[in-house]
């Protein structure tokens, strides 16, 4: 019997018969993994079995291609955070999205500690500010785990390191301000965060960031057709932007 006893953070439910529900959830040696809680939408287990939450995740399957039964029991909640419409878009996000594009059973440990840290920081932070920079480094960094990172650390026109001002929505490479000059209006602003040289964005900042990831995200892995998952980003980004103005 195939087993797994691990901290997980949950990442989707979904109803399966009258009183089940499959989890999907992220452990930090497993990767993303699957299984079927009975009575997982009863009274007592759906406040545990909620996205971003924290849970002792146990999974037992006969063989590696059978669904595995779950048992889960809670470790941190994040339910007060989902009272708060700007959190509660941002944990609605990255754990759909983090779901919907890792491939099963594959370890991800860095992906782990990065959505770890993210969610411990939306629910300490006194405002956006304080963790929309880490959303954006979380969307580059599942960019970089599945094969698509961005080379932001050069100038993919002249090799240089200095005054990196521009992303190529082709290549994803940084471009420097001297040869983005005259085609500037084809390239998408690069704020200094996404390449390490500044730890506190702002707000504005991090959108631009964000508007980066979000069309190699798009491109690259959603291909533009998970319009339904789109869409929760699209009102995280709405709110962002609101709380900017």
């Amino acid at each position: 019997m195939a087993s797994l006893t691990a901290p997980a953070i949950v990442c989707a439910v979904r109803a399966h018969g009258e009183h089940g529900a499959i989890l999907r959830a992220l452990t930090e040696e497993a990767g993303l993994v699957a299984g079927y809680v009975r009575g997982g939408r009863s009274t007592r287990l759906r406040p545990i079995l909620m996205a971003g939450n924290l849970v002792a995740l146990e999974l037992r399957a006969r063989t590696d291609e059978q669904l595995a039964s779950a048992t889960a029991e809670l470790l941190a909640s994040r339910a007060p955070l989902l009272a708060e419409p700007l959190a509660a878009s941002a944990i609605d996000w990255v754990t759909s999205v983090t779901a919907s594009i890792l491939p099963e059973s594959q370890p991800y440990p860095a992906l782990y500690a990065a959505l770890s840290g993210l969610l411990d920081a939306i629910g300490v932070a006194s405002s956006a500010r304080q963790w929309a920079g880490a959303l954006a480094r979380y969307e580059q960094l599942l960019l970089a785990e599945l094969g698509f990172g961005m080379n932001l650390d050069e100038c993919v026109v002249t090799g240089s390191t200095q005054e990196l001002g521009f992303v190529s929505p082709k290549s994803g490479g940084a471009v420097s301000a001297a040869a983005a000059a005259g085609y500037e209006a084809r390239l998408m602003r690069l704020p200094p965060f996404l390449h390490g040289a500044d730890a506190n964005p702002s707000l504005p900042d991090v959108i631009d960031g964000l508007a980066i990831t979000g069309h190699f995200l798009d491109r690259d892995l959603l291909d533009g057709r998970n319009r339904d998952l789109l869409s929760v980003r699209e009102r995280l980004i709405d709110r962002l932007g609101r709380a900017v103005a």
